[in-house]
């Protein structure tokens, strides 16, 4: 990391209220903004997180949902043990990601969570086209395990290919909504999209890849 990355760091109110809080990210500021605004976690909920190291968003959500409720962080890096949340280590898009939850979790979630991004290239059309392929993936995985009126929430970049995938979301819910945090870095084009009152049938019989 250079010295400017590292000031600019340490002057970053997120970054500080995230140390002193404990969250592990500032991305965890992004969270409580969407909880204030949706209508979106309740005592007692379930909760898949997915991309979730280092485990910022899986802590809001944990004290969110309280000791009823129950919190599977996913990632393919290693997350630290975080009291009262379940790490699975996998990554979303391989065919045996839902079959794994299945086994482990008969229960369907309330709530899907991706605050996945992309390895980012430079080139901002492939770093959004990948943004739009994650969501993809992670609601292809949502639309197996998420229960009826549940709610899916995943980062995007913004691009010309973002009024397609809202389509795609907005039929398996009553509404879907765009937005973006102020934690997100101003100069940033990550936004979030919110659906809200998941209405597919679920399955859970066979696994969902990309």
């Amino acid at each position: 990391m250079g010295r400017r990355f590292l000031r600019e760091r340490e002057r970053d109110p997120y970054y500080r209220g995230a140390q002193r809080a404990g969250l592990r990210s500032r991305a965890a500021f992004k969270l409580v903004f969407l909880l204030e605004r949706f209508p979106l976690l309740r005592a007692g909920d379930r909760v898949l997180d997915l991309g979730a190291a280092p485990g910022g968003w899986s802590i809001v959500a944990r004290d969110a949902v309280g000791p009823r409720g129950r919190v599977v962080a996913v990632d393919p890096r290693p997350i630290e043990p975080i009291p009262g949340v379940t790490v699975v280590r996998g990554r979303v898009g391989d065919p045996s990601l839902a079959a794994r939850l299945a086994a482990s979790d008969t229960e369907p979630f309330d709530v899907v969570l991706s605050d996945m991004s992309p390895r980012i290239s430079g080139a901002y059309a492939t770093d959004h086209a990948r943004s739009v392929d994650l969501v993809r993936a992670a609601f292809g995985l949502a639309r197996d395990v998420l229960a009826p009126g549940g709610s899916f929430v995943a980062k995007v970049f913004a691009g010309d290919l973002l009024d397609d995938l809202e389509a795609e979301i907005e039929n398996s819910f009553d509404r879907v909504r765009r937005t973006k945090p102020p934690a997100s870095r101003e100069p940033s084009s990550e936004l979030y999209l919110v659906g809200l009152r998941f209405h597919a049938k679920v399955g859970r019989s066979a696994p969902v890849g990309p």
